[in-house]
């Protein structure tokens, strides 16, 4: 049993591939839920998940203004009806194929409270691969993480630890350092990662690195106080 969570920004002609996709790979499981979380998209999103909102598996939640993509994850969370929380972007380039492989490795043991995809032979621009691979080099070197890529949005974790973190706008790409102060198990594994099928990247390059390091400050501030 397990619930997955979906942040949509203007995915309209992703929606229905991904939502066909998952269906496909997870034949073989009878108890979970898909939960789309519509960050006020502006294109014709909100209409394909009002539709697929019909079906049994599925719930959709929409945000009145865009709130971004922690804060969407973690009102599907609130929502969701299952202990086990697997997060899966909006545009296609996780593999859900690969969703249960993750949950394999979840399940083996009852150590382990969170497990990370890691996008091997990544396909986006050089300059986006380039410049996620030296802040993923900086923060891991800073917070000893253990994890080269915290950018994979393909995650299976534990929902109440998620949901006793204190939550800032940045906390998804921080969740292998703020898991392992609870003196749990990560594992990561290398997942499959495809090309766009259809619009762009939401976030530019400057802008997330400066938000990248503000949010880095306020990891270390956690991890002090609950070093304490």
């Amino acid at each position: 049993m397990f619930s997955l969570i979906i942040p949509i920004f203007n995915e309209e002609n992703n929606i229905i591939k991904l939502y066909n996709e998952i269906i496909i790979s997870l034949k073989n499981y009878n108890k979970y839920e898909i939960i789309f979380v519509n960050d006020s998209s502006t294109d014709k999103s909100d209409e394909f998940l009002k539709e697929l909102s019909k079906k049994d598996n599925v719930q959709y939640f929409s945000n009145k203004t865009n709130k971004g993509q922690s804060f969407s994850i973690r009102k599907g969370v609130n929502n969701s009806n299952y202990d086990i929380i697997v997060t899966l972007d909006g545009d296609c380039q996780n593999n859900p194929k690969d969703i249960s492989k993750l949950l394999k490795i979840y399940n083996s043991s009852e150590n382990i409270t969170l497990v990370g995809g890691i996008r091997h032979h990544r396909k986006d621009s050089f300059l986006k691969i380039i410049s996620s691979k030296i802040a993923n080099k900086f923060r891991s070197f800073i917070l000893n993480d253990n994890c080269i890529d915290t950018g994979c949005s393909l995650k299976i974790f534990d929902k109440n630890i998620f949901l006793s973190l204190p939550f800032f706008d940045g906390i998804h790409r921080f969740l292998p350092a703020l898991f392992k102060t609870f003196g749990k198990k990560n594992v990561f594994v290398n997942v499959d990662h495809r090309h766009r099928f259809s619009g762009k990247s939401k976030y530019g390059i400057t802008r997330r690195m400066f938000k990248g390091i503000k949010d880095l400050i306020k990891v270390l501030i956690i991890l002090k106080k609950k070093n304490v």
